[in-house]
């Protein structure tokens, strides 16, 4: 928006216009999505309920789960409600101030999920390689301290991306090719330079992703090596079933994430807008749906 004194100011809203190309058949797409949401509100509202009022279940691991069970909650309704305003009823419109809100939300928790998944591998470390001392290592105490570490991780990374955003000038348009406030996808409408924003996401992204990542590798390495030095089969079963849950879990979480992160920044041309952020959209969605599942067939306790 350009004013008399020839300076610019941000919108007092931006239009999110859904998934470009595909809008005639965005009421057939809102289905399986609010498909998928009934069903990982019900599932992870069901596995919380579980894991809180079973005194068996009040153990590292699934405290860790209920964590993750929450953050995943947070972060599919914070997107899923507006996608759905999209798709049903043409509510297009979104606040400024609400559009870095949700920026926050989204990032800030899927950092703090990030985190999370980390250290529950962790946790699969531990539980193989140090058994007998699983219990006196990962104590109570130790678990919360560790889940607040996370979260504060998370969201006081996070905390600068409104303001960097806010400072940017927006002259060009308000409209925005996606279903919900993504950071880049905002970022692209500012008729100013964005290197600064550009370079703090990458850093963050370092921070959190690439750090967790390599932890997380090195959990599964030394699980593995462990695993191998193991001569009894049913030790072998035992060790992989502990584990095959959590690597569902991170392949259906990061896979789509990565590929959403450089899309944006490498992709340039090459992808198809609705290729993206139907996959932003798998990014966010699949795992709350899936977890509940995948940790309930994989989990005798939780069966």
């Amino acid at each position: 928006m350009l004013v008399s004194n020839n300076s610019y100011v941000a919108p007092p809203s931006f239009i999110l216009n859904g998934i470009p190309g595909l809008e005639r058949v965005h009421v057939w797409i809102s289905l399986p999505l609010c498909t998928m949401y009934i069903t990982s509100l019900v599932g992870n509202l069901g596995l919380v309920y579980l894991i809180y009022y079973e005194e068996s279940l009040h153990r590292p691991m699934y405290f860790f789960l209920a964590m993750l069970s929450l953050i995943d909650l947070i972060t599919c309704t914070t997107t899923l409600s507006n996608a759905l305003c999209i798709f049903w009823f043409t509510l297009k419109e979104i606040n400024f101030n609400a559009c870095l809100a949700q920026m926050f939300f989204v990032h800030g928790f899927t950092g703090v999920e990030s985190g999370v998944l980390m250290l529950m591998a962790l946790d699969c470390y531990v539980a193989i390689c140090y058994p007998l001392r699983y219990a006196t290592i990962l104590t109570k105490p130790i678990i919360a301290k560790a889940g607040l570490a996370s979260f504060l991780r998370g969201v006081l990374l996070m905390i600068p991306f409104p303001f960097l955003v806010k400072r940017l000038p927006f002259c060009q348009s308000n409209i925005i090719s996606h279903t919900y406030c993504d950071h880049m996808s905002v970022l692209k409408l500012s008729c100013a330079s964005i290197k600064v924003n550009v370079i703090y996401g990458l850093t963050v992204a370092l921070l959190i992703g690439v750090f967790d990542i390599c932890c997380i590798s090195l959990s599964y390495t030394l699980i593995l090596k462990a695993v191998i030095s193991l001569s009894s089969s049913d030790a072998w079963q035992k060790a992989f079933s502990t584990c095959t849950a959590h690597v569902s879990a991170i392949i259906i979480t990061y896979v789509p994430a990565f590929f959403t992160f450089f899309t944006h920044r490498f992709g340039g041309h090459t992808i198809p807008p609705s290729l993206h952020i139907i996959v932003a959209n798998l990014y966010l969605l699949p795992p709350p749906t899936l977890n509940p599942t995948l940790y309930g067939v994989k989990t005798k306790q939780i069966q």
